[in-house]
C-alpha cells in the first residue's frame, strides 16, 4: 500500500541531519575512550572541539526540522523547501568543518553561523507571512 507523506522534502533533509549527527558523534566516542574522558571534554582541545561541533549541530538541528515541517504542512513552495534545506545543511557543513579546524576562530565557523542564522530567521519570518497572509 502507497501511503503519501505529509512533508517529504522535511523527511529528506531530516534523514540527512540525522546521520550528519551521527557522523559528529564517532569522533567524540572515539576521543573519549582514547583519552578516558567519561564526563566533559578533561581539558583536551581537540574533545572540546567534537564536542562543540556535535552540540551545536544537535541545538540548531531540530528547531530547523520543526521550522521547515511546519512551512511545508503550511504549502510552502518546494524551490523555497529546498533553498532552506540546502543551506542550511551546507552551513552545519561548514560549521562542523571550521570548527574541528580550529578551536578558535575560523572561515568555517563563521560561514556556517551565518547560513545557519539567516536560514533559521528567513524560515521563522516566512512561517509568520504565511499565517498573516
Amino acid at each position: 500500500m502507497l501511503v503519501q507523506m505529509i512533508v517529504p522534502i522535511t523527511a529528506i533533509y531530516g534523514a540527512l541531519l540525522a546521520l550528519f549527527l551521527v557522523i559528529l558523534t564517532v569522533p567524540v566516542i572515539k576521543l573519549r575512550r582514547g583519552l578516558k574522558v567519561g564526563l566533559g571534554d578533561g581539558g583536551q582541545t581537540l574533545l572540546q572541539q567534537a564536542v562543540r561541533a556535535h552540540g551545536n549541530a544537535a541545538e540548531f538541528i531540530p528547531l530547523f526540522i520543526v521550522l521547515l515541517a511546519v512551512y511545508e504542512i503550511n504549502h510552502a513552495p518546494v524551490i523555497a523547501l529546498h533553498i532552506f534545506g540546502v543551506v542550511f545543511v551546507l552551513s552545519r557543513l561548514a560549521h562542523a568543518s571550521g570548527l574541528y579546524q580550529s578551536a578558535g576562530a575560523s572561515s568555517g565557523r563563521v560561514v556556517g553561523t551565518v547560513g545557519t542564522l539567516t536560514v533559521m530567521i528567513a524560515l521563522a519570518v516566512a512561517n509568520v507571512l504565511q499565517v498573516i497572509r
